[in-house]
């Protein structure tokens, strides 16, 4: 499978042998457009820090106003945040050999007077630096508020996680935890007085602990609780020689997320990191993430500036050259003779509508409705689609406890091409096999509340997916990103190629190829946002057929799996086992195959990506 930037975050155990060569540090990410003014009047210059142009909020729900301003509260007023884009390198560590990586820690520059440090933020060298750190100071407490400890408290004391020496020398536990880097390096956990939580982890490169000043930690009923995703580094340490343990001990870096995330998750990912050389989690560490207790959304978009985002980074949807199922708007799949079945009907489907009035709403996917088209060279012309109707459907949604905004935008392709099988070298055709009809996709844009800038995409692929790093995007024209559509399946990727659906390393699964062509769709200008519940009970007139809970295809049933047991038992008995195991792990879709349900029925509509 093909990721040219998957190895920022593959994590692979390589033992660590001689003094590596730091790499040069990586250049600062820069959108190939400067970001517009976002209307009404939100536009703001400066290296890092953006200028506050709003006083805080008050508690409540909010429904947008105050995007791109540069800061947001939380609390009731009690905490104000901003976020830091610039920085300074602190130090970077390698692991070395075929495959290393390495990853450069930093600490924010230019932080304002009166914020304080959650910790520190660290990214690996294979793409340009683009942090997002967020900092914190205590705001105005609310009128009338019972008086409580300060939002905002030093900590006690540090505690050392680990250490590496450059000359060679120890670790904290004694354990060999050299040559990593050019220079030493300290990883600190803040521990918090009683009450408030630590937020994130601190790099150094003496063997002194920092500050107490240097980072702060917050009270604890306004944080919410965390978990590790992602790794940003691992280095398998030498084990000691008086050590009964019978594998050496591995030094791990990662990312920190929310727990409690989706539309009305209420959890802020402050940007931070965690460490930790047996495992242990965040939480067992005493850390957190923030929490928006009373999820005021007053920093998110109001529907003129949600337009205006998707204005301007809105992708280009780019189908394979090959495709022969391509795209078409809803609308168009009405009109053009898609019909509504009824379990124990008649048999005769009725018409629906461009707007899918009369198709029932409500209700959750209890097989008693779907949509199916019309036999014969009408139904085959239907399921060929119209790409010069095709248009993205758009949902606006709160993300990270409100301080980020997730764009979703929903493709719809009337059929799903049948899937091709990758045996190695050899790719076989599956007869009908992944061929249903109605097929919804999409990909999703998450941008900074705070600063308006794009942080990341992510592309959906089969009931999963992953976020992409705004650095790590291919843009078309200014700062638009490139979306690819696999051919017949419709899963989006980052950038061409073959992808598998199985297992990579031994070159079997469902085969997904990515490719640019003269087919695509430019999503910022072909799109119509269909919710953005945040704004309100009728802000966006959603379209009846948004509602409609049941399958947009009828089920079907393949022998395709008896015909791969057939082919698997004919293959060479050195790779028939492997063969065998992965045919166990294929897809359901080999025998059986279930018309998708629409946007709105899936769980990632309110809930979070799957990442």
């Amino acid at each position: 499978m093909r990721q040219r930037w998957g190895g920022c975050f593959s994590g692979g155990d390589v033992r660590v042998g001689g003094r590596p060569l730091e790499e040069p540090e990586p250049a600062v990410f820069a959108f190939a457009e400067p970001l517009p003014a976002w209307p009404p009047d939100c536009s703001h210059k400066g290296e890092g820090w953006l200028p506050l142009l709003m006083d805080g909020f008050g508690g409540g729900i909010l429904e947008g106003g105050g995007f791109a301003r540069g800061r947001m509260c939380i609390g009731g007023g009690e905490l104000e945040l901003a976020a830091a884009t610039s920085f300074q390198k602190i130090c970077t560590l390698s692991s070395t050999g075929r495959g290393g990586s390495s990853t450069t820690f930093y600490r924010p520059v230019g932080v304002p007077e009166g914020f304080c440090l959650l910790g520190h933020y660290c990214q690996p060298n294979c793409r340009p630096l683009h942090g997002h750190l967020l900092v914190a100071r205590s705001g105005a407490r609310p009128t009338g508020a019972p008086l409580k400890p300060p939002p905002l408290c030093a900590p006690r004391e540090y505690a050392l996680v680990w250490e590496f020496r450059a000359g060679g020398g120890s670790g904290s536990r004694g354990d060999a935890g050299s040559c990593y880097g050019l220079c030493d390096a300290y990883f600190w956990v803040p521990v918090p007085p009683e009450g408030y939580k630590a937020l994130g982890c601190l790099v150094t490169t003496e063997p002194q602990k920092p500050p107490l000043d240097e980072v702060t930690c917050v009270r604890a009923d306004l944080t919410d609780e965390c978990e590790p995703h992602g790794s940003l580094l691992h280095l398998q340490l030498a084990r000691s020689p008086s050590s009964s343990e019978s594998c050496a001990p591995a030094f791990a870096v990662r990312g920190v997320r929310p727990v409690h995330r989706g539309m009305w998750g209420k959890g802020v990912g402050a940007g931070t990191f965690c460490c930790a050389a047996d495992g242990a989690a965040p939480r067992e560490q005493g850390m957190a993430c923030l929490s928006n207790v009373e999820l005021d959304l007053s920093a998110m978009p109001t529907l003129e500036q949600a337009h205006a985002v998707i204005r301007h980074y809105g992708p280009t949807l780019f189908f394979h050259p090959k495709e022969v199922y391509l795209p078409s708007s809803v609308s168009w799949f009405f009109k053009n003779g898609a019909a509504l079945y009824k379990r124990g009907g008649d048999g005769a489907g009725e018409e629906v509508d461009g707007e899918g009035s009369n198709l029932p709403g409500g209700g959750c996917n209890d097989g008693e409705y779907w949509i199916d088209v019309p036999s014969g060279e009408r139904g085959r012309a239907l399921c060929r689609g119209n790409i010069d109707s095709a248009e993205l459907y758009a949902h606006v949604k709160p993300a990270m406890g409100g301080a980020c905004t997730d764009v979703a935008m929903w493709v719809f392709c009337p059929f799903n091409g049948p899937a091709r099988l990758k045996l190695g070298p050899i790719s076989l055709p599956l007869g009908k096999t992944g061929r249903h009809v109605g097929d919804w996709e999409h990909f999703t844009l998450r941008v900074s509340n705070l600063t308006g800038e794009l942080m990341s995409v992510y592309y959906s692929q089969h009931s999963g997916g992953h976020w992409v790093d705004a650095s790590a995007l291919e843009y078309t024209d200014g700062n638009r990103p490139v979306v690819y559509s696999s051919r017949n399946g419709h899963a989006s990727y980052a950038y061409p190629g073959v992808y598998l659906q199985g297992s990579a390393a031994l070159g079997i699964g469902i085969r997904n190829d990515a490719a640019r062509s003269r087919l695509f769709v430019d999503s910022s200008a072909k799109y119509r946002i269909v919710a953005a519940e945040y704004l309100g009970e009728g802000a966006v007139a959603e379209p009846q057929w948004l509602q409609f809970m049941r399958e947009w295809g009828p089920t079907v049933v393949y022998k395709s799996r008896k015909r791969m047991e057939w082919i698997v038992g004919r293959l060479p008995l050195r790779i028939r086992c492997r063969a065998e195991n992965m045919l166990n792990k294929m897809p359901n879709e080999l025998s059986r195959e279930e018309g998708p349900t629409g946007p709105k029925e899936k769980n990632n509509w309110e809930g979070d990506e799957r990442w």
